[in-house]
């Protein structure tokens, strides 16, 4: 089907944006710089990045979260995002994909956290068809009852944006930097993270994943591709970004008062 057919449809316009494995924190920052300042509907796929990195929403507790003695030891970068939602972390394994969307854009979609959700379980209900056991649970995308997406959500008045860290791979040793969080989704029992994943390289090659997902976003929207300088163009009005990076004396004040076993050169770093 052509442009002028699609727009004919009356379908509305996503701007699709492809990385390969850029950071994660230059990634948010951008997509909360577009969904403050843009009015535009935006696609963001990012194929992996560049380093291991812990990212937690923006109401996470490193103490609750993290086992942060080892997170400095081993200099594991730690962000806080702007959206809500529970703490990953992403690698090279890890394949993001991100929707910024204008509510008009999307009317049959209320702005509200599962009305979103659902609208997503539908778009990736075509992605997996006859993959898997795929479901979305609770807030999860899983296989059966083993999650490989984790979603997390901001909504402002006019626009809303839903993004998903998808575990195409994950080293299993990274996992150790996480706690069992307090608050857990129902389904999840009392497993522990290597129990309650699962890679989806074992149900669908990385490249069909994404393309799959981009033409499961074509019959929804008119996509056109778009890169960084466009962007620029889109988004230059001044902008505090509250997603950032946090400092080693923020961690440390998550241990309290308890001292660090740690040589000098690491702290000081």
């Amino acid at each position: 089907m052509t442009i002028v057919q699609l727009r004919k449809l009356g379908l509305p316009l996503m701007n699709l944006v492809r990385f390969k494995g850029i950071p994660i924190l230059e990634q948010l920052q951008l997509e909360e710089k577009l969904l403050r300042t843009s009015s535009e509907n935006w696609c963001i796929v990012n194929d992996g990045t560049n380093s291991p990195t812990i990212v937690m929403g923006m109401s996470g507790k490193p103490a609750e979260l993290l086992e942060v003695e080892s997170v400095i030891r081993d200099r594991i970068p730690v962000i806080k995002r702007f959206t809500g939602g529970g703490t990953v972390i992403v690698d090279q394994g890890t394949i993001f994909v991100t929707f910024i969307c204008n509510r008009i854009d999307v009317p049959g979609v209320q702005p509200y956290p599962q009305p979103i959700m659902s609208w997503s379980g539908l778009l990736y209900d075509e992605v997996f068809q006859e993959v898997g056991d795929f479901h979305l649970r609770e807030n999860d995308y899983v296989f059966g009852n083993r999650k490989f997406g984790g979603n997390a959500q901001s909504i402002t008045k006019n626009r809303w944006i839903h993004h998903t860290s998808f575990l195409w791979d994950y080293e299993t040793k990274n996992m150790a930097y996480l706690k069992q969080p307090r608050r857990i989704p129902k389904y999840r029992s009392e497993r522990n993270h290597l129990e309650f994943i699962c890679r989806m390289k074992e149900y669908m090659p990385r490249s069909d994943f994404i393309e799959k997902t981009l033409s499961s976003v074509g019959s929804r929207f008119l996509v056109e591709p778009t890169n960084l300088e466009a962007i620029g163009a889109h988004s230059g009005t001044a902008f505090a970004h509250s997603t950032s990076l946090l400092t080693k004396r923020e961690l440390e004040a998550a241990l309290g008062s308890q001292p660090l076993n740690l040589p000098l050169e690491v702290l000081e770093s």
